[in-house]
């Protein structure tokens, strides 16, 4: 037994707070660390100690691990618990800090070393007699043997990285034409992400569900599968939505799976908690895909359900004890489904988002479980991952799980930058997910999930009376008289207020308010008339009478031209252009290709002179762990390149420039 009281992790955010939760409930001492721009994040103030370990860049901090073992040694920690991403799969990590004389809360270096090379591991797994999706894993890294393989294996393939994960480094082809490229843009992806731009090939099947196996292993021998998760939901090979337990799962095939995870994990002498991940088509087949060897983002619709805490298990397993249990004593109690709250813009390709919390208060109510590491004032950085939080609901049915998340997610005030909210409310309204219908295949099946939805002219009638209330608000707050029972009232002629929504792109209709006594206002937008009565209201929410049906309304109005609305499902941040007087003329920004976040120029294919059609590609940007593709809006040629390979931009800064062919 190797026992420790106290605990560092190497992380931050949601999952930092996770493991802390839990250390502290058991009575370690938990130690976090930061990087100078998360100085205030949550996971700091809650630890019983932090210690700063550099500059934002993951490179100089989060991923430092001469920083962060000099951050150990300072603060006296026995253990080490790396959480996921960062260097939580890094096995040069795991043996440094057991060269030290910590403890490393995971598996062994060698098998993170052989569990994170997919093509070693794949090799190791078919050894092992799990079965596995055709492909190739040769050492042979050259383009001609990636066109020969892919011939052999018959299209459609997909290209991934060999020390990749989270679905960087990996690109689907359907046609031989499009290999070369593919290649090219997974190793650069590869190469940036993991350090390495070695890559396998793979059969794509077809409308497969992701399932994977949860297991965990002591240092006696004891091999355990706590069961399935559906990971099927997933944009850019990244998972989306989870539920515990898969929806077409039977005993029978729960019994081949886990039998096939307990022996991948056994074939390794694996310790401490892994996943092995599964594609499962539609006849009943399932084919390894690879395992991580951490724990997992969706681990808690796994805890959820079978009523164990996984991290309360590596801990246990870390400290060399054996695991009190047997794989009959591990059951399966209800339903829970989970889904991940990002910081991006569905309107605009889903690209991640950075910029100020202005409100965050997370549901509650029975069943439901938030795992966050936000807090309203936080600055959302363009360093880490675009992951805000996980919403998870646990019922004892399926429908019960489902109804629950959908209310929480619902119910969840998020304001200050766009986010998934309401994409994720629509993915677990659709009815094919109602029904357990969905495979890998959902999403890019329904491209229209996700797009913007123009407000109601209700919810446009109810934010402006909301937004000339807080305006009214602050006027008073300046006056040196006035008696508030007089708001609202005027002795001369009838009072408007005026103002006009970019809810639309192209389109903006003049609304005006009239109060018409307190708390009663006439409100008309084009040709509609709204009589609005304001029935409660607070600093953040309301519940408003419009033309005789209640609407409720979260909002924060954090300057007099802009308010951020919800209500059911969705979203809204309504600019008031009368107040801004905004230029919104597409035709002058037309050629202009700016990025949309901030993040580092990977690649620049053009050059000034260049002539381009609409759609080429001019650039890639690296942001938030992913490469993002700038294409001309335009038939133009390169007038203007202010930018190079390797520079750091910000969001709205120029990139290429294009004067329209004439």
């Amino acid at each position: 037994m190797r026992k420790f009281d106290s605990i560092m992790i190497a992380n931050r955010g949601e999952i930092a707070l996770r493991v802390i939760r839990t250390a502290k409930a058991l009575g370690y001492k938990t130690i976090a660390v930061y990087s100078e721009v998360d100085a205030h994040a949550p996971h700091v103030a809650v630890a019983d100690d932090a210690i700063c370990i550099g500059p934002g860049p993951v490179s100089e901090s989060y991923l430092n691990i001469a920083r962060l073992l000099d951050a150990a040694r300072k603060s006296g920690a026995q253990a080490i618990h790396p959480g996921y991403g960062f260097l939580s799969e890094n096995a040069a990590f795991a043996r440094e800090v057991e060269s030290a004389g910590l403890t490393f809360i995971g598996p062994t270096p060698e098998a993170i070393d052989l569990m994170g090379n997919k093509a070693a591991a794949k090799r190791r797994m078919m050894a092992a007699g799990v079965p596995c999706v055709p492909g190739y894993e040769g050492e042979d890294q050259a383009d001609a043997a990636f066109v020969a393989a892919a011939q052999k294996i018959g299209y459609p393939v997909m290209v991934k990285a060999a020390a990749g994960g989270g679905g960087r480094g990996m690109r689907l082809v359907t046609t031989p034409k499009d290999l070369s490229a593919a290649l090219r843009t997974a190793r650069s992806e590869a190469r940036n992400a993991f350090g390495s731009d070695e890559l396998i090939l793979e059969k794509a099947i077809q409308r497969p569900r992701h399932v994977e196996i949860q297991v965990i292993a002591d240092q006696h021998g004891t091999v355990l599968h706590l069961g399935e998760r559906d990971c099927s939901v997933q944009r850019r090979h990244q998972k989306v939505v989870e539920e515990a337990p898969c929806p077409v799962m039977t005993a029978t095939l729960r019994e081949r799976m886990g039998a096939s995870a307990v022996e991948a994990a056994r074939s390794i002498g694996y310790r401490g908690a892994g996943t092995i991940e599964f594609l499962l088509d539609e006849s009943g087949e399932f084919y390894f895909l690879e395992m991580n060897t951490r724990i997992q983002v969706e681990h808690p619709v796994t805890e959820l359900v079978t009523g164990l805490d996984i991290v309360t298990l590596q801990i246990a397993v870390a400290e060399g004890r054996t695991l009190d249990m047997r794989q009959s004593d591990v059951r399966l109690n209800g339903h829970a489904i989970e889904v991940r709250l990002y910081a991006e813009d569905p309107g605009n390709d889903f690209l991640p988002v950075t910029g100020t919390i202005l409100h965050w208060t997370p549901a509650q109510g029975e069943g439901v479980r938030i795992d966050s590491g936000i807090v309203s004032g936080q600055e959302i950085s363009p360093h880490y991952d675009p992951m805000l939080a996980k919403i998870i609901a646990w019922g004892q049915t399926r429908d019960d799980a489902l109804a629950r998340l959908i209310t929480a997610v619902s119910s969840s005030e998020l304001f200050g930058l766009k986010s998934n909210k309401s994409f994720l409310a629509e993915i677990l309204m659709h009815p094919a997910f109602r029904r357990g219908e969905v495979t890998t295949a959902f999403l890019g099946e329904n491209p229209t999930l996700g797009a913007a939805v123009a407000p109601a002219a209700e919810v446009m009638a109810g934010a402006t009376v909301l937004q000339f209330r807080a305006e009214r608000e602050r006027m008073h707050d300046k006056a040196i008289v006035q008696r508030s029972e007089l708001l609202d009232w005027s002795s001369g002629k009838r009072a408007v207020w005026r103002c006009a929504y970019d809810s639309t792109p192209g389109i903006e209709t003049e609304i005006v308010v009239s109060p018409r006594g307190q708390a009663a206002y006439e409100v008309t937008l084009g040709d509609d008339q709204f009589n609005v009565f304001v029935v409660t209201h607070t600093a953040s929410h309301a519940v408003c009478d419009i033309n005789g049906r209640r609407w409720s309304f979260a909002f924060v109005t954090p300057s007099p031209e802009t308010i951020h609305l919800s209500t059911g499902t969705h979203t809204y941040e309504l600019r008031n252009k009368l107040a801004t007087a905004q230029d919104d003329d597409q035709a002058t920004r037309q050629g202009r290709v700016v990025a949309a976040m901030h993040g580092m120029l990977v690649e620049i294919f053009v050059a000034v002179g260049d002539r381009v059609s609409k759609g080429d590609r001019l650039a890639i940007l690296e942001a938030m762990k992913m490469q993002h593709e700038l294409r001309a809006d335009i038939d133009g040629t390169v007038s203007t390149l202010p930018v190079a390979a390797g520079d750091q931009v910000a969001a709205g800064d120029l990139i290429v420039e294009l004067a329209v062919i004439v």
